[in-house]
């Protein structure tokens, strides 16, 4: 047996959006179970994320250490962000959020992973790039506000990241899934087996 996630639809018999903000929503759908009862099931509704694992030369990876209010943490991350427009490329979306974040481009892009951040209660869909070649970038930095404009950024060895995440010393997901699927993959076939960066992605179909 293939071990694959399957796409599969229950039939929902109604739906209600309880609350809409800026960014996400919260949706309440009916679904009909397997022994035909219906069941409520509340859930965020999210446009999807993108996130950048850069390596450097040194075998470092660039972090960013900010505040995150609902967990009361400053966490280290990866550089990432929403996908502001329905079908954008993410890509393009990972290219921004790595130059906006951390003023920095890269030559070589792959796709690292492709995750759902908590199925049971969000449609969450991430898609996680590794990134490689590293230069800065010419020109002013972009300007940054609110939780941002606390934010650090540092370069830190991929084992002592390793070192964090198994420790339970780093939480944030995409950073943690991000660091042990690099290693992963170097001692599975290597980096260059890796997806190409506009590999298809149907959690959130784009353009090309």
């Amino acid at each position: 047996m293939a071990i694959k996630d399957t796409a599969v639809e229950w039939t929902v018999t109604g739906t209600t959006t309880p609350f809409t903000g800026a960014k996400t929503s919260v949706r309440t759908d009916h679904v009909v179970m397997p022994d035909g009862s219906t069941v409520s099931r509340d859930y965020q509704v999210h446009p999807g994320s993108v996130a950048v694992l850069a390596l450097d030369e040194a075998d470092r990876v660039l972090v960013l250490h900010q505040y995150r209010h609902p967990v009361r943490q400053k966490l280290w991350e990866i550089p990432a962000g929403l996908l502001d427009v329905p079908g954008e490329n993410p890509l393009h979306a990972a290219q921004r959020e790595l130059y906006e974040e951390a003023h920095v481009k890269a030559e070589d892009w792959r796709v690292l992973a492709d995750v759902y951040t908590t199925p049971g209660g969000s449609d969450e869909a991430v898609r996680i790039f590794f990134a490689r070649g590293l230069s800065e970038v010419d020109g002013e930095r972009f300007e940054v506000s609110e939780e941002e404009a606390d934010m650090e950024l540092a370069r830190v060895p991929v084992d002592e990241l390793v070192r964090g995440a198994l420790a339970g010393e780093l939480h944030n997901n995409c950073l943690v899934v991000g660091v042990l699927a690099l290693v992963a993959a170097r001692a599975g076939d290597g980096l260059d087996a890796l997806r190409p960066a506009d590999a298809p992605w149907p959690a959130r179909p784009f353009r090309a």
